[in-house]
């Protein structure tokens, strides 16, 4: 959900790319989805992307180290892991972004800023072919949440959980 807060916001930021108030309003609300530690107030959930996205790569490994975990679940957490890892990069990526618009002096030099935060936020969820094969693996560069819980659903049906 904070994900897609922050894409939502980032396109309704670029509806006016030379309001300079307008481009920081947004980048704060995306900053907030982001990591509320950076921006405390905001439409986002008050956890953050770069919490939910970590722990998920932390809690996914945990798992995978374990001494009973199967090899589909050692398998597929390598890519879980990967997938969210390269959203708390491009989440980031996002914070140092913002951080830069909300210093700027002037729409000219926030929107391009802004553009590049648009770009990535829409990355975190569906991740970026990377290395330009035509498809969007769980690979570390390319996927994002919609590859890891495509791994995540495999995992499952892999124990029999789903």
């Amino acid at each position: 959900g904070e994900a897609e807060t922050a894409a939502l916001h980032a396109g309704l930021a670029m509806q006016k790319p030379d309001d300079l108030g307008w481009l920081q309003t947004h980048t704060r609300h995306i900053l907030h989805t982001i990591d509320p530690t950076v921006e405390t107030q905001g439409p986002g959930l008050g956890y953050g992307v770069i919490n939910a996205a970590g722990g998920s790569v932390k809690h996914v490994n945990l798992a995978a180290q374990s001494d009973d975990a199967t090899d589909n679940v050692r398998t597929h957490a390598v890519h879980v892991a990967a997938s969210t890892q390269n959203t708390v990069d491009r989440a980031n990526q996002i914070v140092a972004l913002g951080l830069q618009v909300i210093a700027a002096t002037n729409a000219a030099d926030a929107a391009p800023l802004v553009q590049q935060i648009a770009t990535l936020a829409d990355q975190l969820l569906l991740g970026v072919d990377a290395n330009g094969d035509g498809e969007i693996s769980w690979q570390q560069g390319e996927g994002g949440l919609n590859a890891a819980a495509k791994h995540m659903g495999f995992m499952a049906d892999g124990e029999g959980l789903s």
